[in-house]
């Protein structure tokens, strides 16, 4: 028996994408809402469900956005002469 090439999207619930973020289930709607997480009504009745790649890709975001905040600090506390390197003019 052959394996798909390609799996059906796994779903988690608003509550576990909220204890893994340490958030709050609300914020996790609100990111749904906002485009930042793929997320559908599903079942009878509806209840939302995250697709666990998206919560992937998030976390790559959010640590990307982390990696270039701490690389942007660096540069502002860095001083103009480390940054040139040149020495500042002393009479």
């Amino acid at each position: 028996m052959s394996e798909p090439s390609s799996r059906a999207p796994r779903f988690l619930a608003p509550s576990e994408v909220a204890e893994l973020l340490s958030i709050e289930v609300d914020e996790v709607i609100a990111l749904v809402h906002e485009g930042r997480l793929r997320g559908s009504q599903l079942g009878s009745p509806p209840r939302w469900r995250v697709e666990e790649s998206s919560l992937a890709e998030y976390l790559a975001e959010q640590s990307e956005q982390a990696r270039r905040m701490a690389l942007w600090r660096q540069a502002n506390e860095a001083s103009f002469p480390e940054v040139w390197g040149t020495t500042p003019h002393r009479p």
